[in-house]
């Protein structure tokens, strides 16, 4: 008799009349409730250990290999089909300064679903929870194949709210971009496309798990639920082109940022030019009289070395050349002075960490 484990989980019984909510301590008690009911959700919103694990698998005759899955956090989103149940790994994805995500195991079969959570907290399921709370007739309906269809469900919805944040920062940045520029935009767009390929790489393949549950060799799955699947599935295909999106989005920020990189370059290239054709003619007549060639060794020489206002009318001539210069640059629109930066509202390095926003650039 294997030695009695604690946990802590959340059991919904489901029958036609009503939907109870239990909280459950020990393995025995589910072992108990097994097969009392038409339909059992147990949601384990902790980690387990390996032992309570092991057992749990034998009370519902799971692989050795599904539960060392569980187990592992680090799996890729998958379905595996084994006669009597489906094993779904999914990821359930948060955003907070960066893309957070948390691995979702799911097991169901005829009576039976089975989630299990990474970690304790939050997560996206609290909308169905409440509904089963609420005891719809629908609800009461529910079988095991469309329960797991709404875990899903909520799970892939559970991206839109993140890619809409992740455009909106895309499109701060932007003006961000546009208004305040400064060198360290690169590595906000870089941490944002980041996020993105994260995102990609999460999303394909639940697609793909949506696709293979869709098909009819799938016992488990009926008919009516295959439809919701297939919205399901829309909604995976919708959340792949906004990633792709985003993704072309980052690309045209980096553009964007490299072409004001050059107009900086352009502009600080600007002013240097003006200073040094303001500087050449005053460079070009400082030359001509430091060869001090003075006029007592020959009539040709410098006789102005030896003027009494010799210097001060050099100077005179430097300076009105140099005046000269700065208002035909002026009359050409030249020295027009580039428009004040611009505070923008909501600006996109507000999500990013105080650490970060302190190095940006002045």
């Amino acid at each position: 008799m294997p030695n009695k484990q604690t946990i802590s989980a959340r059991v919904f019984t489901i029958s036609p009349n009503e939907i109870n909510e239990l909280q459950i301590k020990s393995v025995q008690e589910i072992s108990a409730l097994r097969g009392s009911v038409p339909v059992i959700w147990v949601d384990f919103d902790s980690p387990l250990n390996t032992q309570a694990l092991a057992e749990i698998g034998e009370i519902f005759q799971l692989h050795p290999l599904s539960l060392k899955d569980v187990l592992s956090a680090r799996q890729r989103p998958k379905i595996e089909h084994f006669p009597d149940y489906q094993f779904i790994v999914t990821k359930m994805v948060y955003l907070e300064e960066r893309l957070k995500s948390e691995q979702l195991s799911i097991f169901f079969g005829e009576n039976f679903v089975l989630t299990f959570q990474e970690k304790a907290g939050g997560d996206c399921l609290g909308a169905l929870r409440e509904s089963l709370r609420l005891g719809a007739a629908s609800m009461r309906a529910t079988s095991s194949d469309y329960l797991a269809y709404a875990l899903i469900d909520m799970v892939v919805d559970g991206f839109f709210p993140v890619i809409k944040t992740i455009g909106d920062r895309l499109n701060d940045l932007e003006d961000e971009i546009f208004h305040n520029y400064n060198q360290q935009h690169a590595h906000y767009i870089h941490a944002i496309k980041r996020d993105i390929a994260e995102l990609r790489r999460t999303i394909w393949p639940v697609r793909d798990a949506l696709a293979l549950l869709q098909r009819e060799h799938i016992n488990l799955v009926q008919n009516e639920t295959r439809h919701y699947l297939r919205d399901c599935y829309d909604h995976a295909l919708r959340i792949m082109e906004l990633v792709e999106s985003h993704q072309a989005m980052c690309s045209d920020l980096m553009d964007l940022l490299l072409s004001r990189e050059n107009s900086r370059m352009n502009e600080i290239l600007r002013v240097l030019t003006i200073i040094s054709t303001i500087f050449i003619p005053p460079t070009f007549v400082a030359g001509i009289y430091g060869m001090n060639f003075h006029g007592d060794k020959s009539p040709l020489n410098m006789p102005e070395l030896d003027w009494y206002w010799g210097y001060p009318f050099a100077l005179s001539i430097m300076g009105l050349i140099m005046g000269g210069l700065l208002f035909w640059m002026w009359r050409n629109g030249w020295l027009t002075k580039v428009p004040s930066k611009k505070p923008v509202k909501n600006s996109a390095l507000s999500w990013l960490p105080k650490s970060d926003r302190s190095r940006k650039s002045k």
